[in-house]
């Protein structure tokens, strides 16, 4: 009796029907009518079909050569590869193996010659269309980027998106948006530009910043990335032919006339929404309607200074030696605990190392003063006391188990963010789909409807994740669902036995996964612990 192995997949959730279970109903349904009633199902939902790297989908592969099924089907070939190169490679393995193959969708079989020639032909035009769309849209980004307009997202530190009027030839109505200053912003821009010009280093302007208690647009205390993202961003730059020059010379050719007055804006610079980051030379720089506020001759120093930075002394906090990176948290202030290097002992040859809050030491100890802990002192205490916990039953395993039902409760906080990443995501089909049709359109009257509908959804998105970094702050806790459960146990029951014997990796991981976080309060040399999901010791 033939055996059919089902396979599914889905991107991401977009409560559209093509669902993972409607897949699995409409192949079952064509065994059923071929008279096939045994089969695998392989799922894998939230996967690209750009690449072969798919959980299931490898199973199935390795299942396939083991000849555990003798047919495979799915609903529709995109579901197996978007790609010729990969579909081609799959179908000759099958082959290989006396497989079968029918896309329940497109009624191809290979089971007959003339299938598997439609089949090939539909993939090479289907990965053509993909491509032709791929190109449409990118045109079609290219003229929108000619047009200097605002496209939605997040706004940059200075400015903010408004709405403007406009007229075609025709002298229909059309609205844009564009960014308009916000001058209070703008003067901690020019700053951020100053100070750097003046000190040349991203850890003295941090310094500056925290020590004089200036924050940033959200509030939050500044780092070399949030500087570094400002005076790199050509948003601020009013643009000239050298500023031009210095793009080309990266392999960027900006759209637009400069004119000494107008900033620039940037498109194209990640694949999708939400996906990785392109290539500079595949970014779209436009010189745009706002206007710039740094000098071009300062901006382009900036880019100098910091090109001929970037290869200067290695990181601070790398360490092969430290167990507890990322785990080690200021008692003081809340920040992250570093890693510094003390000068190596003349008798015994040793350099020890300690762990630095990051705020006292980014703020010249301006912002904190919390006393630096040496870092095998606090870590063989740490192992001591975990050794002496009675772990194997009792109360802790119970407070765990108590808030690992709490976790997962119907009105956790947990479901709520679960379901704004959902809604997300909608939005972020929705937004792909606008430019796919925007690319399409030749009508002018519709292309604008369909821009205008784009700012709207950006918008409404970026709404959404303002609230999921809210949810997300306010129940940091709720990280420990991330946190395998049954490993959590074992390795409390397991602790004193496996930490010496294991090395400095697999000791990190061992109390990486029943400590959350260690507050150190340098003043009272109290070290207060943090497990995941239960109370503390200290």
């Amino acid at each position: 009796m033939k055996v059919a192995a089902i396979y599914t997949r889905k991107s991401k959730y977009t409560g559209k029907g093509e669902s993972i279970d409607n897949q699995v109903k409409i192949c079952k349904e064509h065994l059923s009518k071929n008279n096939i009633s045994n089969f695998i199902i392989y799922e894998d939902e939230g996967f690209s079909g750009k690449n072969t790297e798919r959980p299931k989908f490898q199973t199935m592969l390795k299942d396939a050569k083991d000849k555990k099924f003798d047919i495979l089907i799915c609903y529709r070939l995109d579901r197996v590869s978007r790609n010729i190169a990969d579909f081609s490679y799959l179908i000759q393995k099958l082959e290989k193996y006396d497989i079968s193959f029918i896309s329940v969708s497109e009624q191809f079989d290979t089971s007959t010659p003339m299938g598997r020639a439609m089949m090939y032909i539909a993939s090479v035009f289907a990965q053509l269309e993909r491509e032709t769309i791929a190109e449409r849209i990118k045109d079609n980004m290219v003229e929108l980027a000619k047009s200097g307009r605002w496209l939605g997202g997040r706004t940059p530190t200075g400015f903010k998106s408004t709405p403007i009027t406009t007229y075609d030839n025709e002298l229909n109505e059309r609205k844009m948006f564009m960014l308009s200053p916000i001058n209070e912003e703008l003067k901690l821009v020019k700053l951020l530009f100053k100070l750097y010009l003046e000190k040349k280093s991203l850890s003295q302007v941090v310094k500056y910043l925290l020590s004089h208690n200036i924050k940033t647009k959200m509030d939050n205390n500044w780092s070399k990335t949030n500087v570094l993202s400002i005076l790199t961003n050509p948003v601020y730059v009013k643009t000239t032919d050298e500023v031009f020059d210095y793009l080309n010379s990266k392999n960027i050719h900006p759209l637009g006339t400069p004119d000494g007055v107008h900033g620039m804006l940037s498109y194209n610079k990640r694949k999708g929404k939400s996906g990785p980051s392109r290539d500079l030379n595949e970014h779209i720089y436009s010189v745009a309607k706002h206007e710039g506020i740094i000098e071009s001759h300062d901006w382009l120093k900036v880019q100098n200074i910091l090109e001929k930075n970037t290869s200067k002394a290695p990181r601070l906090g790398k360490t092969h030696t430290a167990l507890l990176t990322g785990i080690m948290r200021c008692g003081v202030c809340g920040s992250h605990m570093k890693i510094a290097y003390g000068s190596i002992n003349k008798k015994t040859g040793k350099r020890h190392y300690y762990y630095v809050c990051s705020l006292k030491r980014d703020s010249g100890c301006t912002r904190c003063n919390n006393k630096n802990i040496r870092g095998d002192i606090i870590e063989n205490i740490l192992i001591e006391k975990l050794k002496e916990m009675t772990l194997d039953e009792g109360v802790f395993i119970n407070e765990l188990k108590r808030h690992q039902e709490e976790l997962y409760g119907k009105n956790s906080t947990l479901s709520k963010i679960d379901e704004l990443k959902k809604q997300i995501a909608i939005k972020d089909t929705s937004i792909e789909n606008l430019l796919k049709s925007i690319s399409l359109t030749q009508d002018k009257n519709i292309s604008q409807i369909l821009v205008n509908k784009l700012e709207e959804i950006s918008k409404e998105k970026l709404t959404l994740e303002n609230t999921l970094n809210q949810y997300e702050n306010r129940d940091k806790k709720n990280v420990s669902d991330n946190k395998n459960f049954d490993t959590i146990i074992y390795s409390l029951r397991n602790f004193k036995s496996l930490i010496d014997i294991s090395n400095i990796y697999e000791k990190r991981l061992l109390i990486s996964t029943i400590v959350d976080k260690i507050y150190w309060y340098g003043d009272k040399e109290i070290m207060d612990v943090r497990f995941w999901g239960a109370e503390t010791i200290q």
